[in-house]
C-alpha cells in the first residue's frame, strides 16, 4: 500500500478557533443585512434549560462545546479547499453585502447553497467539487475509482473505508492518509478538550466516551469509543467526530466530521424506550425475502429524547438536522448495534415554522385536521429506526461487503427513502399489534404526505430531497396520493398500505442484492420533480425551506465561563 505523508495542516488549528468567534458574532447577532440569501430560512432560538446542570457538568460542557467548534474548521476544510481562505476574506468584508456572505457561508459551510441546487453565491467560485476535499486535486471519479478497483483485503477496505482521505503519493499515484494524520492539528485540539471535560465531569459513561473519542482522533479507530457512545446515559448526550457519507457525492464512502452538543429529555425519552425491544419482531416481519432479513440484531438499540444546545461541521450545515441514527460503522452496527437520537427542540421549531404553513398550501382542506406533531415526531423516530433494520452487511458471489459499498453514489438516497417508506410502513404494523393508537394511522400518512414537500425542497440533488421524490411519485403511480383540480394533493388511504409495503420490498430488495443498476433507474425515472409537484412548490416560495438557529444556551454558558 502506498506510504502517506505527513501532513499537520496548522493553519486548522486557527482556523477550527476562529471560526466559533466568527460565527457566534454573525449568527448570535441574526445579521440580515441582505434578506435575499438568507430568505429561505426562519431564525429560530434554539437552546435548554442549561442552568439545570450541576457545576461540574457545566464547566465540562463549556468544553465539549469548544471541541464542537472544531469541527466547524474541519469540515469546512472536508467541503473544499478553498473554504478557509474564503472564510477569511469573508470575514474582512464589513460592507452590508460582505456581512450577508459570511452569514450564508457559515450557513451553507461554505460558498454554494445547499438548498439551491448548490449554486455560488459568492463571486468567482468554482462549481461545488462532488469528491469534495476527499480526493486529490484534478483526479476524476473514474480515475479513483478504478484505483478502489484494482486494491484487495485490507488496502481496499482502508482506501474505501470512512477515516481516510486519498492524496497523490511522493511517486504521483494514490496514497491513503488516515483522518489521524490529515487532520493532526486540529484533532488534538479537539481532544484536549475532549480530556479536560472527562477530568470535570461526574457522569462515568460520559466520562468513558470522551475519553475515547479523544484516544480515537489520534488512534484512527473509532470502534471502542462508538461503543461508549452507544452506552452513553447521561445528561449531556454528545455525539462528535466524523460519521455522514453525504459531502461524498462520488462514492459515499467518506465521513465528515460533525457535532450534536444536546441536553436529555428524560421524560420523553422515558415514553419511547420501549420501542427498542420491539425492533428484533419489525425486522422478522420485512416484506421482504426472509434470506434478506438479520436474525440477531445488535443488542443495543437506546433511543434518546434531547434538546440541542449546539451543532458544528456537517451537523449545522444548510438544512438541520431533526434527528438521527448512528454510528454508519458495519462493524459496530452488526456486534453491538445503533442509537436513535431525536433532537426535539429542532423538530418542533420545523413543524410550528416550516411544515404548518406548508400543509395549508399544500393539502386539500380537509386533510389539514390531520397533520399533528405527534405524526411528525413519531415517523421520524420510526425512520431512524428502520435505518437500522433491512440489509446493510450483505453477500454477493460469495464476497463479504455492504450496501454501501455496492451502490456507492446512489446509497444516501436509496437508504433515505427506504428509512422514510419502511417507517410508515413499520408504524402500521405498531398499530396493528396495539403498540400505537389507531388514531395514528390516518394522520402519519398525511403528515408525512405534508412533509414530502418539506423535503423535496431541500433539492433532489440531496439525498433525503430526492429519496421522497422517489416515493411520491410512486405513490401518485399507484393512485395512493391523488392532486385535485386546484393542485392539492390527498392522500387515498384505500391504497396507500400496499403502495408502501411495495416500494420498502423493492429498496429493501436492490438492497440486499446490491443492485446498482436498478437504484439508477429508480433515481433517474422517479427521482424528479413533476409538474404538478413543482405547481406547489411554486406556491410555496414565501414559506421558509427551514430553520436557522441561533445556539443561545450555548453563547449564554460561554459568557458564564469567561
Amino acid at each position: 500500500m502506498p506510504q502517506p505523508s505527513r501532513r499537520v495542516p496548522n493553519r486548522l488549528v486557527a482556523l477550527a478557533v476562529a471560526l466559533g468567534v466568527v460565527a457566534a458574532l454573525t449568527v448570535s447577532t441574526g445579521a440580515r443585512q441582505d434578506t435575499t440569501m438568507t430568505r429561505l430560512f426562519s431564525p429560530v432560538e434554539i437552546g435548554a434549560d442549561v442552568d439545570a446542570l450541576p457545576d461540574s457538568e457545566r464547566a465540562a460542557l463549556a468544553h465539549i462545546i469548544e471541541a464542537a467548534r472544531v469541527m466547524d474548521g474541519l469540515f469546512l476544510e472536508q467541503v473544499w479547499a478553498g473554504n478557509p481562505a474564503m472564510l477569511l476574506d469573508l470575514a474582512t468584508d464589513t460592507t452590508n453585502r460582505g456581512r450577508a456572505r459570511l452569514d450564508y457561508f457559515l450557513l451553507n459551510k461554505g460558498p454554494w447553497s445547499r438548498i439551491e441546487e448548490n449554486e455560488p453565491f459568492v463571486p468567482g467560485t468554482p462549481e461545488k467539487p462532488e469528491g469534495a476535499n476527499y480526493y486529490p486535486a484534478g483526479a476524476t471519479r473514474d480515475e479513483v475509482a478504478h484505483w478502489f478497483d484494482q486494491l484487495e483485503g485490507q488496502a481496499r477496505a482502508d482506501a474505501t473505508g470512512f477515516f481516510t482521505t486519498i492524496r497523490r503519493g511522493v511517486d504521483g499515484g494514490f496514497a491513503i492518509v488516515p483522518y489521524s494524520v490529515e487532520y493532526e492539528g486540529p484533532l488534538a485540539l479537539a481532544a484536549e478538550h475532549l480530556r479536560a471535560a472527562a477530568a470535570l465531569t461526574q457522569e462515568p459513561t460520559l466520562r468513558r466516551y470522551l475519553e475515547t473519542r479523544a484516544a480515537a482522533f489520534a488512534s484512527n479507530d473509532y470502534y471502542d469509543s462508538d461503543v461508549a457512545w452507544l452506552e452513553l446515559d447521561a445528561a449531556i448526550d454528545l455525539t462528535i467526530g466524523p460519521y455522514e457519507v453525504y459531502e461524498d457525492e462520488w462514492f459515499n464512502y467518506k465521513a465528515a466530521f460533525e457535532a450534536f452538543v444536546t441536553l436529555r429529555d428524560d421524560e420523553e425519552t422515558a415514553k419511547l424506550t420501549r420501542f427498542g425491544g420491539l425492533l428484533q419482531g419489525l425486522e422478522d416481519a420485512l416484506p421482504i425475502d426472509p434470506a434478506f432479513r438479520n436474525p440477531a440484531l445488535g443488542a443495543l438499540a437506546p433511543i434518546r429524547v434531547v434538546n440541542v444546545v449546539f451543532t458544528a461541521g456537517d451537523a449545522n450545515s444548510g438544512v438541520q438536522t431533526a434527528a438521527f441514527n448512528l454510528p454508519n460503522d458495519e462493524r459496530v452496527i452488526r456486534d453491538k448495534g445503533a442509537k436513535r437520537v431525536m433532537l426535539k427542540n429542532v423538530q418542533e421549531a420545523k413543524f410550528q415554522q416550516v411544515l404548518t404553513p406548508i400543509s395549508e398550501e399544500a393539502l386539500s382542506p380537509v386533510e389539514l385536521r390531520d397533520v399533528t406533531f405527534e405524526a411528525f415526531f413519531t415517523h421520524i423516530l420510526m425512520h431512524e429506526l428502520m435505518h437500522g433494520l433491512g440489509p446493510n452487511t450483505i453477500t454477493i458471489d460469495g464476497r463479504e461487503t455492504t450496501v454501501r459499498q455496492e451502490l456507492r453514489e446512489t446509497y444516501s438516497t436509496i437508504e433515505e427513502a427506504k428509512a422514510d417508506v419502511s417507517g410508515l410502513w413499520a408504524l402500521h404494523q405498531l398499530i396493528d399489534q396495539g403498540h400505537l393508537d389507531a388514531s395514528l394511522e390516518r394522520s402519519m400518512y398525511t403528515t408525512f404526505l405534508a412533509s414530502t414537500f418539506r423535503s423535496i425542497r431541500f433539492g433532489i440533488d440531496a439525498a433525503h430531497g430526492r429519496g421522497v421524490a422517489i416515493q411520491l411519485n410512486t405513490f401518485l403511480d399507484a393512485g395512493a396520493v391523488t392532486v385535485d383540480a386546484a393542485g392539492r394533493f390527498k392522500v387515498n388511504h384505500d391504497l396507500i398500505r400496499d403502495a408502501v409495503t411495495g416500494l420498502t420490498r423493492e429498496l429493501m430488495t436492490i438492497q440486499a442484492t446490491g443492485d446498482i443498476e436498478a437504484a439508477e433507474a429508480i433515481l433517474e425515472t422517479r427521482g424528479v420533480v413533476r409538474p404538478e409537484v413543482q405547481a406547489v412548490l411554486d406556491r410555496l416560495s414565501g414559506v421558509p425551506i427551514d430553520i436557522q438557529p441561533n445556539y443561545v444556551s450555548a453563547y449564554a454558558l460561554a459568557d458564564d465561563q469567561r
